[in-house]
């Protein structure tokens, strides 16, 4: 397996055979994560990387040297400050402190050309808090009406997707993207949401 032994220093490759140990239970290692990430910006063939949620900048890390652009948000001050200076010699990378759901449309702007987007950023609540129920509804929005098509949604923690405490479910999401923005496929696999363009769909 050439990805994780190119990612045995980051520390996760040890985690990744835990999780196989167990029998692969929902909540995947971070190794895996980044494999998804990298697989679908190759079969896209998606150069731009736009991720909500830098926590401690271990998606920049691993991802750095497989896009051209890479634009991280992050909500806590602390975090994106640290991250930003961690990332400063590299001016691909771009650390955004703030709300998600206002820094993706101020970062759509400037998009010319599709990108994969890495929803991470504890929609739901984490640890056990209540999240912001708006957040994703209108930052999935925001993506899917950009004038430009292709874009790839990547969201991680799907199982936050449960009905519970004022969250749609998996099925709502579905629902909702095939009578408002037809033309894309929905699907969730290792507990990461998938929105992609539909091949098969013309329209797009």
């Amino acid at each position: 397996m050439p990805f994780y032994s190119e990612l045995k220093a980051l520390g996760h490759y040890p985690d990744y055979w835990y999780w196989k140990l167990r029998g692969e239970p929902p909540r995947i290692p971070h190794l895996l994560k980044q494999k998804t990430v990298h697989e679908y910006a190759r079969r896209f063939g998606l150069s731009t990387l736009v991720e909500t949620g830098t926590y401690y900048g271990e998606m920049v890390s691993a991802m750095e040297s497989r896009f051209d652009h890479i634009y991280s948000i992050e909500y806590d001050a602390g975090l994106a400050e640290a991250a930003a200076r961690k990332f400063s010699g590299d001016t691909r990378i771009k650390i955004l402190q703030g709300d998600s759901k206002e820094l993706i449309p101020e970062v759509l702007k400037t998009l010319q050309q599709p990108a994969l987007f890495w929803l991470d950023a504890g929609y739901y609540g984490w640890a056990g808090a209540q999240g912001d129920q708006t957040r994703l509804s209108m930052e999935l929005e925001a993506i899917l009406r950009h004038p430009v098509k292709g874009h790839v949604i990547l969201m991680d923690d799907a199982d936050g997707l449960n009905g519970k405490n004022g969250a749609p479910t998996i099925a709502d999401v579905t629902q909702r993207i095939a009578k408002e923005f037809p033309g894309h496929k929905v699907e969730v696999a290792y507990n990461i949401l998938r929105i992609t363009p539909d091949p098969s769909d013309k329209t797009l």
